[in-house]
């Protein structure tokens, strides 16, 4: 196993980004990535590792692109065989296929709103590894005996909470708020902001009246339909506990989208595929 490798997987995970494993899983004959070679693929399509260089490795960079587009990975099989029909241009004469795996980013939220959902999340979050910070203008709602877990607990209005938080930091916010009109406020600042998911507990009359009063001030109904609310999977939650259990619930299909009832196949490589 390569240290190096193990080390930038570390930290794309600890800075919450996403990125593509690529791993030789079997390979027939003379190859140049022996079992287990392995290669990192960022976002911006750079890479850490090799999986046998030349023609090889650019089809499995390409794949890994398409992986990255459509947050699916696959198995392929390529023969270095420049004779063959679909063969790679290789002269190697062997045969490799390679696991290519799309890695999601590891949540980071930050909740708005110290209150009881938040109080119920803060308790589950750290048992999946999601990392959380939570912010509010109410300094009793925040301390440490509350979320002794989390990364940062900050005393903020909402309207300043982008000048205390990195927006490229975090993957996903909710608005647990204890005052709608607060609420509103911070949408409002975040929608231009904030590049990650956003989700708001809100009845539908909360909803409602949210929506109309941002969409009265100028928001786009392009940005608002970025705003999802109510949030977590609908399985009839009423109690903080069983609110903060639907977030989770719906954060981990988010994380594994091909495995939501009734998801798609896995799309077929946009990229050609090298024949057995």
């Amino acid at each position: 196993m390569d240290r190096r490798l193990t080390r930038e997987a570390l930290r794309l995970m600890e800075v919450h980004a996403p990125f593509v494993r690529a791993t030789v899983v079997r390979t027939t004959g003379s190859v140049p990535g022996k079992l287990g070679a392995s290669m990192l693929v960022r976002a911006d399509l750079s890479t850490v590792g090799t999986v046998g260089g030349a023609a090889l490795e650019e089809k499995v960079k390409e794949h890994a692109a398409h992986a990255m587009r459509t947050q699916r990975g696959d198995l392929f099989h390529f023969d270095l065989q420049q004779w063959k029909e679909g063969g790679l241009p290789s002269w190697c004469g062997g045969s490799v296929d390679i696991a290519v795996e799309y890695v999601p980013a590891r949540p980071n939220l930050l909740l708005w709103g110290g209150g009881h959902v938040a109080h119920a999340l803060a308790k589950v979050l750290p048992t999946l590894e999601y990392d959380y910070s939570v912010a509010d203008d109410r300094p009793e709602w925040i301390g440490t005996e509350r979320f002794p877990e989390a990364d940062r607990r900050e005393v903020v209005s909402p309207e300043a909470v982008w000048d205390r938080f990195d927006p490229a930091t975090f993957t996903h916010l909710y608005l647990l708020g204890y005052d709608a009109g607060k609420d509103t406020q911070l949408v409002a600042g975040s929608l231009a902001k904030f590049p990650g998911w956003i989700g708001v507990i809100a009845s539908a009359a909360k909803r409602e009246r949210m929506f109309a009063k941002l969409r009265s001030s100028g928001v786009d109904r392009a940005l608002l339909a970025r705003v999802h609310s109510p949030v977590g999977l609908p399985v009839g939650a009423e109690s903080p506990a069983e609110i903060a259990v639907s977030i989770v619930a719906e954060l981990v299909l988010q994380q594994h989208p091909d495995k939501a009832p009734g998801a798609e196949p896995p799309e077929e490589a946009a990229v050609e595929v090298p024949s057995r």
